[in-house]
């Protein structure tokens, strides 16, 4: 889906665009990343989470969140341990989740209606896209990517390519973020477009309203307010 006919180029002339969020949004993975988390922290000797203290304290970047747990900041190595742990520890447990409900028909919904999406996640491109894939839902996206890149940090660079590469498609005045990230609200600032917020995945309600922009429980109710915004 491209510009519409006849534009001059202004955001006024572009359809809205959705940037989806992968984990914890259109993927329901909370319980299989906690698992992780807690699978990886008995390795590590650190004490089990339990999901709403996950949420509580879970930040980006992802070392910060370890500091608030340890009530330090891990070094390179125990870092680099860690994620290695964790994502081996996840990719055991990912096979066994669902998309979110109703992810599926919203993502037809949005496309039947002429616009256009496309999905930015901070999981490796080189897993994210199979996986994708493998949902039967990588065609209602214009774009599918994954991070490129050490692990740990902050989406707004990578925001920032994203929609570079969707320009001509895309404009950030017309574009809205999905996701269950504050860090998916700062990336959508970083490039001058709207957020909505989910609270199924990563953050309580209450950490995700410090973002300043809707928060919403459903996905339908984010769509919703992504039409509201872009209107």
């Amino acid at each position: 889906m491209g510009k519409q006919s006849g534009t001059s180029g202004s955001p006024d002339d572009y359809s809205a665009h959705l940037v989806w969020d992968w984990n914890g949004t259109l993927l329901d993975d909370v319980t299989a990343v906690i698992s992780a988390t807690n699978a990886a922290f008995a390795e590590i000797g650190i004490e089990p989470i339990t999901l709403e203290r996950y949420r509580d304290l879970y930040c980006v970047p992802v070392p910060k969140f370890y500091e608030r747990l340890m009530g330090r900041m891990p070094t390179d190595l125990e870092w680099e341990v860690m994620d290695q742990i964790f994502h081996r520890h996840y990719r055991e447990r990912r096979a066994g989740c669902g998309l979110t409900a109703g992810a599926e028909e919203l993502l037809g919904q949005w496309g039947r209606a002429g616009r256009s999406q496309s999905l930015l996640s901070m999981y490796m491109h080189h897993e994210l896209v199979p996986v994708v894939r493998g949902y039967g839902i990588e065609s209602h996206f214009i774009r599918v990517d994954g991070r490129t890149g050490p692990s740990g940090g902050s989406k707004a660079l990578h925001m920032e390519r994203h929609l570079e590469a969707l320009a001509g498609t895309a404009s950030p005045e017309r574009t809205v973020v999905i996701g269950d990230a504050v860090d998916d609200a700062l990336a959508a600032e970083h490039v001058g477009a709207r957020a909505v917020l989910y609270t199924g995945g990563s953050h309580s309600r209450a950490s995700l309203e410090t973002a300043g922009v809707p928060v919403v429980d459903t996905l339908e109710e984010a769509v919703a307010e992504a039409i509201r915004l872009t209107a």
